[in-house]
């Protein structure tokens, strides 16, 4: 019997903007495609008959805009969610990009930097809550290093649990509904990032404050560059009642991730 594999709103599908607003930049290329909007973002997925739309900050709003310009661009995104009734079910926070979190956000040896990716969090924190969103993913890219003498890790876990104790905190007295999922990787961009697969994470889980407010991310292409079986993270997730989101995405082997390449077709 044929299969119906067109997407309708009810299967719940989200794309995150840095997926199909991939501009066909790679480590040898600049990019080859124009930036996209959001909002015609939203309006084209709608009409593909997604669920959803996910974003990092620095995905809607571009770093450095002044207050009035994140007003505004905020502004004609809330118009065009309410217009078409796209959900933002999952929001994140860049903190890989910029050339400050070169040794790490929560991780960093620099306590300024740790300062500033908390701010950078709430403040997006506090968006994702107003548009709806009940997850909130926590990928650590820069958390980690390239020579085991450029960082302790036991005091990068303990910044790190630092950190993650204090947004629980925090949307707890905000009164938000938001619960937050760490995404394993293994690496790229660092050599050995931390919280490399959902074993580390879960184990990681337990020793918070709020554990009943974190879970795990489980990427299909994280796994695989693990050399991992995806099924399986999955299933000590599910076993753990720790699966609170996930991304699938295309990875061909195990030379780099691929999750720029979803949606990017």
């Amino acid at each position: 019997m044929p299969q119906n594999y067109v997407p309708t709103p009810q299967d719940k599908f989200s794309f995150g903007l840095w997926t199909i607003g991939w501009q066909g930049r790679d480590p040898f290329g600049d990019a080859s495609r124009a930036p996209l909007d959001p909002v015609e973002a939203v309006h084209r997925l709608t009409e593909l008959g997604a669920y959803g739309i996910t974003f990092h900050d620095d995905d809607l709003i571009p770093h450095g805009a002044t207050v009035a310009e994140r007003d505004a661009i905020i502004k004609r995104f809330k118009e065009a969610l309410e217009t078409t009734g796209l959900k933002v079910p999952m929001a994140t926070t860049n903190l890989f990009t910029h050339p400050v979190f070169k040794d790490g956000g929560f991780t960093s040896n620099d306590r300024d930097v740790r300062r500033y990716a908390l701010r950078k969090t709430m403040r997006n924190i506090d968006l994702a809550a107003e548009l709806g969103a009940e997850t909130y993913v926590a990928w650590g890219g820069r958390e980690g290093s390239e020579s085991n003498g450029g960082k302790d890790v036991r005091f990068a876990l303990d910044r790190m649990k630092e950190s993650f104790d204090f947004l629980a905190e925090y949307v707890t007295e905000q009164g938000y509904g938001l619960k937050f999922a760490v995404e394993p990787k293994p690496n790229e961009p660092r050599g050995d990032i931390l919280l490399p697969t959902v074993g580390h994470a879960i184990a990681f889980i337990d020793r918070l404050e709020r554990p009943e407010l974190f879970g795990v991310n489980p990427e299909v292409g994280h796994e695989q560059m693990a050399g991992l079986n995806f099924a399986h993270g999955i299933a000590q997730a599910l076993w753990s009642d720790k699966l609170f989101h996930i991304d699938l995405n295309g990875q061909h082997g195990t030379r780099f991730d691929q999750d720029l390449r979803f949606g990017g077709g």
